[in-house]
């Protein structure tokens, strides 16, 4: 499990192998993984955008960008959270990922809360530090 607090927001990333969505033989792995975001503060807020870095074993760096998380722009008010499942496929048997959620609070202040960096590793390889 890996988690960052920014602004009172706290974000928990777990991810998991997928063994049944993944060919190896064909050089292709793919990663779910489960995000909790906890708003620790006392000011509603509201996820607006997500940016990601998934960096591949090979230091291939993607990034993606766009409003929300699987279609959704949550409102969480203090003391709630939102959780979300999604995936990520790679041609290699490692890689990371990192980001951010623009977040935008009930005064129309917005600002960015850290995804923490979180590691994808599949029994494919040796782990190691990414």
């Amino acid at each position: 499990m890996y988690q960052a607090t920014t602004h009172g927001i706290r974000v928990t990333v777990q991810p998991q192998f997928m063994e049944e969505r993944s060919a190896p033989a064909q050089n292709r792995y793919f990663w779910a993984y489960t995000v909790e975001i906890a708003n620790l503060g006392e000011t509603q807020v509201q996820l607006r955008t997500r940016h990601w870095r998934i960096t591949d074993a090979r230091g291939r760096v993607e990034e993606v960008n766009g409003p929300g998380v699987i279609g959704e722009e949550p409102v969480l008010k203090p003391g709630g959270a939102f959780t979300y499942t999604s995936g990520c496929p790679l041609t290699t048997a490692s890689g990371i990922m990192a980001g951010s959620y623009r977040m935008e609070a009930a005064s129309g202040e917005r600002f960015d809360i850290e995804i923490p960096a979180f590691s994808l590793d599949s029994p494919y390889e040796a782990k190691r530090l990414n």
